[in-house]
């Protein structure tokens, strides 16, 4: 069986995240994930502090297994959620969009392991020399926010920078990147789009018959002009908002008035004119299954893939 270093650190079965996707990652998936031997995350990005809350006590009573939270720093509302979780109790935080060097003394006291979400080796140096625990190392492959670099040349660049376990993200969506990842020296990987389809995601049905037609072209990054370039699939609000972009009429305000929500409209109602995000890998994903078999497929699949390999060598 795959494991590492980040198996021990959490005390989970397989070296596999589920990614705290905005409005997406809930107690009903995270739970699932964690009961499955992987490690289950709630977004922040809800309906408010309270509501995220309750998403922890829900899982709790779901799962006895670890599970995290993701904090989105740059949220109107991440002190609270930084103050929130050490109340609750949550013992594994992973961090996006912003630094988490001023909540550490105290998640740290807290005994809470910390692991930022990285685009760059000097990120990620930063991050180590801050006392973070582990990295999420994503590459530009991956739905929602994303950065310049791709998954492949960045995660061995940011293993040998490194000194602690770095979790690949980006574009893993079965066994064989699973096993990529691994060559390339990670610890551990985390999986965003496959998990839009599993059975306890509590997406709309739209979104998922979305993520399941999708194809190797499916996916589009809007928002560059803005400074905050996501990747989602290609929609009639995608493409609205690329020709927005294009447009020197259009001020940035009206371009952000007109993103404003979208994907929770996606997430919640299945309104076409919302924001589905999406990695690279959509057009893998060919089934809704339960989380437990995603899962397993992932690192079940990593192993067959790498004894494969190793018997062709002579």
């Amino acid at each position: 069986m795959i494991q590492s270093r980040i198996c021990e650190m959490l005390g989970i079965r397989y070296p596999v995240f589920q990614g705290g996707m905005a409005w997406v990652a809930d107690a009903s998936l995270a739970s699932a994930v964690s009961n499955a031997g992987g490690l289950g995350l709630i977004s922040s990005v809800n309906a408010g502090t309270e509501a995220v809350r309750e998403e922890i006590r829900k899982c709790r009573q779901m799962t006895d297994k670890p599970f995290g939270v993701n904090i989105m720093l740059q949220a109107p509302n991440a002190s609270e959620i930084a103050r929130m979780v050490i109340e609750e109790g949550v013992k594994v935080l992973t961090t996006g969009a912003g630094s988490p060097v001023k909540y550490m003394k105290e998640w740290k006291e807290a005994g809470i392991t910390v692991i930022p979400v990285v685009a760059s080796v000097a990120l990620a140096q930063k991050m180590q020399a801050a006392g973070v625990d582990a990295v999420i190392a994503e590459g530009a492959e991956s739905g929602g926010h994303v950065g310049e670099l791709h998954t492949m040349p960045l995660i061995p660049q940011i293993v040998d920078a490194l000194d602690i376990p770095v979790i690949a993200a980006g574009g893993i969506c079965d066994g064989r990147g699973a096993a990529a990842a691994f060559m390339l020296g990670a610890d551990g990987i985390q999986v965003g789009t496959r998990f839009l389809v599993a059975k306890e995601c509590t997406v709309h049905q739209e979104y998922k018959d979305k993520i399941l037609k999708a194809t190797d072209i499916s996916t589009t990054v809007t928002g560059k002009s803005q400074g905050h370039p996501v990747r989602s699939l290609k929609t009639p609000f995608s493409k609205s908002f690329a020709r927005m972009e294009a447009d020197p009429q259009v001020s940035p305000e009206e371009i952000l008035a007109f993103g404003s929500g979208a994907l929770r409209k996606a997430v919640k109602e299945g309104d076409r004119n919302g924001s589905y995000m999406s990695g690279e890998c959509a057009g893998l994903v060919k089934k809704e299954e339960p989380a437990k078999d995603i899962v397993e497929d992932l690192i079940l699949g990593a192993e067959k893939v790498i004894s494969e390999f190793a018997s062709r060598l002579v």
